[in-house]
């Protein structure tokens, strides 16, 4: 099932294919080609459409096809005659034609509608590559990349993002990765994967693979070290080598690392608690990676944000925004607005009561003009 936006843009299908348009009696309308005018309708289906044609020129009547009628009624079909659209043999035996105008022509591609056998490979064909990179049966059903590369490559431009919400062994992800290395494309994707248990008796569960999304970031791990193997062996003809970006990032959802506000309180000494608990809002067992990942998406910043980690502070997106989460003393304070970031954010707790650091940290973000938070 697909879902989407606004301006949702349908499958490109392949580009068409222009060669059969030419202009032989100078049309001032452009190019054309000849095309059929008549549909896959029955006269039963569409008797409006179910008539004689004649041509003006010569009277000669053309009969309809009882299996296939005209594309146009009557009306439709005296304007487009007027304007020299249909064309008329001599012979009666034969059928007359529509002239189509390239001109006329709302998109540039050909519609996706059915994807050939010979043009994609099958189930067989993902399960021997999957044995080939793991040297084992690791995964049953996992889709063709072959299908995956194609559905990928006539449905969205170069610099889209995919999101797989099944992503099972990460075929999706695979497929993109060759594309991008292909054609230079810039693609990116979102492979979600419930935490799925294997089975223990299985293969995948006895190579160390605990989950389906074990398996997933291991083939993207592996898809990853093959190009990067492959293209030190290889000249760069098209110059895409080491233009791609052949990193990626792993998310588990997870409980805040803050401490949630109790709305239940009843009582004062429950309300006591409660704010002694929150004298410092981060969980004693809060993670510093995953502290600054939190507070990034809380600050409406991508996961896919460029993250530098600098002696005492994270720079995201190339200093735009910086995080002061492990500690905090006046040589960072400098060193953090010789940056010039737009905004600084950083726990209370690494004042460590400190009053005076922290009032003169703030007065001198302000100065800078620097958009300072703690948390």
């Amino acid at each position: 099932m697909t879902y989407s936006r606004e301006n949702f843009i349908q499958l490109i299908g392949k580009a068409k294919d222009y060669k059969n348009y030419s202009n032989p009696d100078n049309d001032p309308n452009g190019d054309w080609m000849i095309d059929n005018p008549t549909v896959g309708m029955t006269k039963e289906q569409r008797p409006n459409q179910f008539y004689n044609l004649i041509d003006p020129t010569t009277g000669n009547v053309f009969s309809p096809n009882p299996n296939r009628v005209w594309a146009w009624i009557p009306k439709t079909m005296n304007k487009l005659i007027k304007k020299g659209r249909i064309i008329f043999p001599k012979d009666t035996t034969k059928k007359p034609l529509f002239k189509r105008y390239k001109k006329d022509l709302k998109t540039s591609h050909n519609p996706l509608s059915t994807i050939l056998v010979d043009e994609v490979g099958i189930n067989a064909e993902a399960t021997k590559l999957l044995q080939k990179m793991f040297d084992g049966k690791i995964f049953d059903y996992s889709k063709p990349l072959s299908l995956l590369k194609t559905i990928i490559k006539y449905s969205i431009s170069n610099d889209d993002i995919i999101l797989d919400f099944f992503a099972g062994s990460a075929t999706t992800a695979h497929a993109i990765l060759d594309l991008n290395i292909e054609d230079g494309g810039n693609r990116k994707f979102i492979m979600v994967q419930l935490p799925e248990k294997c089975d223990e008796e299985s293969e995948a569960f006895k190579a160390g693979y605990k989950t389906i999304a074990d398996i997933g970031k291991e083939r993207i791990r592996r898809v990853i070290k093959n190009i990067k193997a492959e293209q030190q062996n290889r000249l760069d003809i098209d110059g895409n080598a080491g233009k791609q970006d052949l990193g990626f990032k792993v998310f588990k959802l997870q409980e805040s690392n803050f401490k949630i506000w109790r709305f239940d309180v009843k009582t004062e000494e429950e309300l006591y608690t409660q704010l002694t608990l929150h004298t410092d809002p981060v969980n004693e067992n809060a993670k510093i990676e995953n502290t600054l990942y939190e507070l990034l998406l809380k600050s409406g910043v991508l996961l896919t944000a460029r993250i530098e980690k600098k002696d005492g502070y994270y720079r995201v997106n190339n200093g735009e925004i910086i995080l002061i989460l492990k500690r905090i003393d006046e040589g960072i304070v400098k060193a953090v607005i010789s940056e010039k970031p737009k905004k600084v954010i950083t726990l209370d707790r690494l004042f460590k009561k400190n009053d005076q650091l922290k009032t003169n940290t703030a007065l001198q973000m302000k100065d800078s003009e620097i958009d300072f938070r703690v948390v």
